[in-house]
This record gives C-alpha cells, structure tokens and sequence, in this order.
C-alpha cells in the first residue's frame, strides 16, 4: 500500500514543472513592460496571429518616441515559428519605421524580443517582463 501512495505523491509533485514548460511555451498573453518600466504592452491574438499594443507609456516614453505611444501596435502579425519562438513586425517609435523583429519566450515571465533594421543588420534586442 505504501508504494502506491508514495508513486502517487511523486506524480503530484511532478505537475508543477510539467505546467511551466507548457506555460513557457503558450503564447505570451498578457501585459509586459520593458526593461525601464516605462512602456507597458498587452499580448494578445488578432486574427491568426500575435500582435502586441501599447496600453500605458510614461510621458518620457512618450516624448522620446515623438508620438503618441498608448493605443499604437508595438508587435504586429507575430506567427509561431517554433516552440516559444515568433516573428512578425515590430514599430520602432523613435525611427517611425517597421521592422522585422522575432519574440523568444525564455520562460512564463520573460520575452526577449529582436529587431533588424536591413536584413540582420542594426539589430537591437530588448527582454520584456511579464507585469503581475
């Protein structure tokens, strides 16, 4: 009776780690800030893909950009490329041009993302959190 038991609690104790691999793999919905803490962005689908838009910026954020930053879609038709991995189009504000750009999930609570500006040249990445 008492290896039954004990196979049981080993199982349990197992869900946890099986949850946050799945998590790490879902589609980063929900709302993430960048490194400064001072653009937030909220994840969610549209249409077949991932798009990514601004719901709060600082007014610094918002002066450096030289536009009006809340309510603008950062990431734009972001399509699964692999586990955890995305491609799609990300706004550069400060430049006002569209880049390619790829969303790496590193795990539930963490995205870093990359942009290029000319075909892997003058490229900028940037690890966005999850906002709790």
């Amino acid at each position: 009776m008492r290896k039954p038991l004990i196979a049981a609690f080993a199982a349990l104790a197992m869900i946890p780690a099986a949850t946050m691999a799945v998590a790490a793999n879902a589609a980063p919905k929900g709302v993430w800030t960048n490194p400064k803490k001072n653009v937030r962005v909220t994840f969610q689908r549209c249409g077949d893909a991932m798009c990514g838009k601004v719901i709060w910026a600082s007014p610094e954020a918002q002066a450096k950009a030289g536009m009006p930053l809340v309510g603008t879609m950062l990431f734009e038709d972001f399509v699964e490329e692999g586990p955890g991995e995305w491609s799609g189009s990300v706004l550069i504000p400060d430049i006002g041009q569209s880049v390619t750009g790829t969303i790496r999930q590193m795990d539930a609570n963490t995205l870093v993302g990359e942009g290029c500006v000319i075909a892997g040249l003058g490229c900028k990445s940037q690890t966005w959190t999850r906002m709790r």
